[in-house]
């Protein structure tokens, strides 16, 4: 299979170099497979006489932490885009011979987790269609679509996302709610432009999306009317950015303008940026990208992630104080959390632990011996600092407990004589269906610790589980006022169940939903195949 999709017409180069990216194996080893995942980051850039190519790399690199599974570039150049997309990290997908082959004046870029859709090159983003009037059309999505299998089912009705193999028509081997939407956006612009066949679509649309997308001439980029993802637009000096973080426009220079609207459809071309709603705004930001998701550089609706994280460590050191010699975090997510239970405990703050900053995601299989290692790979204690000494154990998150369990064995080995973790979220109950690959709910820890009687029952449930001296998570109203944000705007369904974007029936959701849709698969095996369907049905 090609490693540049290049579904243009003959004007397409045909001098592209050879490409020398460190090949990828998709049944890569995930260390952080413990961790939540968040699906996406999303960049676009239209700006004349700049290298596009280049600043969405650079773009894309900032947002690396939001997908590591495949990352893809779209470049135009007026008269036709080229699309380059691979399976791996920014850095091993592109080389800078692959950079300079994409001239162009508008880029979009994409680096993917999948939360719809398995780990194959063809779900890899930005996903290509061509318009019947011939026109290009690249698009790259941050996020989750509830109403998958009714958009899959009205672009089957209309012939959508077919090939033809042996004389008979086959299932598209993209298997993402990207595709779909691709798909019918093209469909609908071969009677109108891409403007007006996206405020037709996009309202049709149900779940958390930032979409960037773009044709020959124009850069757009929508968010949807809950604003569940971020998403911002930033002024170069001859352009325009619009990336998922405002991390990402830091990196190539731009300037942060506004964060784009829930609700809203931007048209950036050489006339400027034009404004449209397609829906009108009801916002519900996911309150875990102020815990984990974002980069802590990141300033989302007005607040610095970093400052929230802070304010977060303080807050549970008041309402879960313990007598202690360290406070140490789990790097690099649990630190600025940690930094603030220090201020606000008065117990000192130390390094406890050394992340390895290059194993998050490692494409060489491990063996039987260095499975067992485990966390080792990717923290290891200092023993100098640990021995003898009561601990203060910061984290962001307890999702299914093994990481927290191997590292308090870990911590013990090394000496420590008590070791008091602290959350700095409250407990994970429901899976999420907005964009973030939480385990099933069976799978979370604080489903299946203690006999539910009561929530202090469920945290010690957690607690000996993990094997903590005690355990204590912030509370739902702590971390929400340390965002500053109003509850009302703020999304904590993986905290609390409420779902503010209605969900479907249970066989029309989960991560291999369209694969099912495709294949044709019966209600109940779809069931059995999306464990997260079970969030639908309340114990």
């Amino acid at each position: 299979m090609t490693n540049a999709d290049m579904p243009v017409d003959s004007e397409c180069p045909t001098s592209t170099p050879p490409i020398s990216a460190t090949p990828v194996n998709p049944a890569a080893v995930d260390i952080d497979e413990n961790e939540p995942r968040e699906e996406c980051g999303v960049f676009g850039v239209w700006a004349p006489s700049e290298d596009v190519a280049k600043l969405t790399y650079y773009g894309l690199y900032a947002l690396q932490h939001r997908g590591q599974e495949a990352a893809g570039i779209a470049v135009s150049d007026g008269s036709q885009i080229l699309v380059f997309k691979d399976l791996g990290l920014v850095s091993q997908v592109f080389d800078e011979q692959t950079l300079a082959a994409m001239p162009g004046h508008i880029a979009v870029g994409h680096c993917r987790y999948s939360t719809t859709g398995g780990v194959t090159w063809e779900n890899a983003q930005p996903i290509f269609r061509t318009t019947a009037v011939g026109s290009g059309l690249a698009l790259g999505h941050n996020g989750n679509l509830v109403n998958t299998a009714e958009l899959a089912g009205r672009a089957r009705e209309l012939g959508l996302g077919q090939a033809v193999k042996g004389g008979r028509a086959q299932p598209a081997a993209a298997t993402s709610d990207s595709d779909v939407v691709t798909a019918l956006l093209a469909h609908a612009a071969a009677d109108s432009s891409i403007e007006q066949a996206a405020m037709e679509l996009l309202p049709t649309l149900k779940g958390a999306f930032c979409l960037t997308f773009m044709d020959e001439h124009t850069l757009y980029a929508a968010r949807d009317p809950h604003g569940v993802r971020p998403l911002c637009l930033g002024r170069l000096d001859r352009g325009w950015v619009v990336a998922s973080e405002t991390a990402a426009l830091d990196i190539v220079g731009a300037a942060f303008v506004r964060e784009i609207e829930p609700g809203e459809l931007l048209a950036i071309d050489a006339e400027g940026v034009r404004s449209m709603r397609f829906a009108n705004p009801e916002p519900k930001g996911c309150v875990f990208e102020y815990v984990y998701l974002a980069r802590p550089d990141t300033t989302i609706a007005g607040r610095s992630v970093h400052s929230t994280r802070v304010e977060i460590g303080r807050r549970l050191a008041k309402e879960h104080p313990v007598e202690a010699d360290l406070v140490i975090p789990v790097p690099e997510s649990g630190t600025p959390a940690a930094v603030g239970y220090a201020q606000g405990s008065g117990v000192p703050y130390g390094q406890g632990l050394m992340k390895n900053a290059y194993v998050g995601r490692t494409f060489i299989q491990p063996s039987q011996t260095i499975r067992q290692l485990g966390i080792r790979l990717k923290l290891n204690p200092l023993r100098e600092v640990i021995r003898g000494k009561r601990l203060i154990v910061v984290d962001d998150s307890i999702v299914r407990g093994n990481t927290q369990r191997a590292l308090i064995r870990m911590l013990r080995e090394s000496g420590a004589l008590e070791i008091h973790v602290r959350i700095a979220s409250p407990p994970v109950k429901w899976p999420c269906f907005y964009g973030i690959d939480f385990a099933s709910r069976a799978e979370l820890i604080a489903n299946g610790a203690g006999t539910h009687d009561s929530y202090d029952d469920m945290i010690e449930g957690v607690r000996r589980s993990i094997g903590a001296d005690t355990l204590g998570y912030i509370s739902t109203e702590g971390m929400i006022a340390a965002t500053e944000q109003p509850r009302s705007r703020l999304c904590c369904a993986c905290f609390d169940g409420d779902y503010p974007i209605a969900l479907p029936a249970e066989a029309a959701i989960g991560k291999n939903v369209l694969e099912g849709v495709l294949t044709g698969q019966s209600e109940a095996m779809l069931l059995s195949e999306n464990a997260n369907a079970s969030a639908l049905s309340r114990p």
